[in-house]
């Protein structure tokens, strides 16, 4: 026992002293004389996951070349650094700080697309562990939505508009999909205005998801049990508004007519 503790021991001190000489990187790199070249220098460093490295590169260039344009870039790498190791709020700080000094500059476009995706990817998981993402909080799924939509306005003819729309959609599903959950959870216990609640304002936030049809029906029994008669109606013609041509359309209008 003592042996093999002996044993962890030294190979703990040698992985240590192997890290310690891995970020032996933890001294300045060698510098170019240009700013280009050290931009290039740090966005490879980045792009092999050296984040110290590639952030000391970036560092360097925006306070010795505070007057070239290679400066900005260097703060729009430097978000980069962040975002690649999901410190997701400080990086979006960084790509918005970006934004406000630079409005005109030819990449706003991405820091905007950035920052907005920021908030996508720090979206609930549903990591097998954990219950799944509709039964968390969802503060920044509700983020995201107001940031890809928000996007889309502001530069909607950029290259990244195409990708905040899907990330909108994603953002509206997961909305969706936790407003049927909290619903679900008040049917269960028959509180029917609760139930009422949740998806007429689900319907009216995030209408045109594959969640519909659920939605609707299950709105209908609400108003059916709290003998609201006339709203009932009223759902299955939303039904046929919303939904037309479907079989859910069909079963609607039987249901009106019987």
């Amino acid at each position: 026992m003592r042996l093999a503790a002996t044993c962890l021991t030294a190979l703990l001190l040698l992985s240590t002293g192997c890290a310690a000489m891995k970020d032996g990187q933890a001294g300045d790199p060698d510098y170019a004389t240009q700013a280009e070249e050290n931009l290039r220098l740090g966005e490879e460093a980045l792009a092999d996951r050296d984040f110290l490295k590639a952030e000391k590169y970036f560092v360097y260039v925006k306070t010795k070349f505070p007057y070239l344009e290679a400066s900005k870039e260097a703060e729009l790498r430097l978000a980069d650094v962040d975002f690649e190791q999901e410190r997701f709020p400080e990086a979006r700080d960084k790509y918005e700080a970006f934004i406000k000094l630079n409005p005109t500059h030819p990449q706003v476009d991405y820091a905007a697309w950035r920052a907005a995706l920021s908030h996508a990817e720090d979206m609930p998981s549903d990591f097998f562990l954990l219950p799944p993402s509709e039964e968390k909080d969802q503060t920044e799924v509700s983020s995201a939505l107001r940031a890809m939509n928000d996007f889309v306005r502001q530069y909607p003819d950029s290259q990244y508009a195409k990708d905040a729309k899907l990330k909108a959609e994603e953002a509206k599903r997961r909305l969706a999909e936790h407003e049927l959950y909290v619903a679900d959870f008040y049917r269960k216990r028959e509180r029917w205005r609760g139930v009422a609640q949740r998806l007429e304002g689900m319907l009216a936030r995030y209408p045109g998801t594959q969640y519909e049809e659920q939605a609707l029906f299950s709105l209908h029994e609400a108003y059916v049990k709290l003998k609201e008669p006339t709203r009932a109606q009223e759902t299955l013609r939303k039904v046929i508004e919303r939904l037309p041509g479907t079989r859910a359309a069909e079963r609607a209008q039987r249901m009106l007519g019987s």
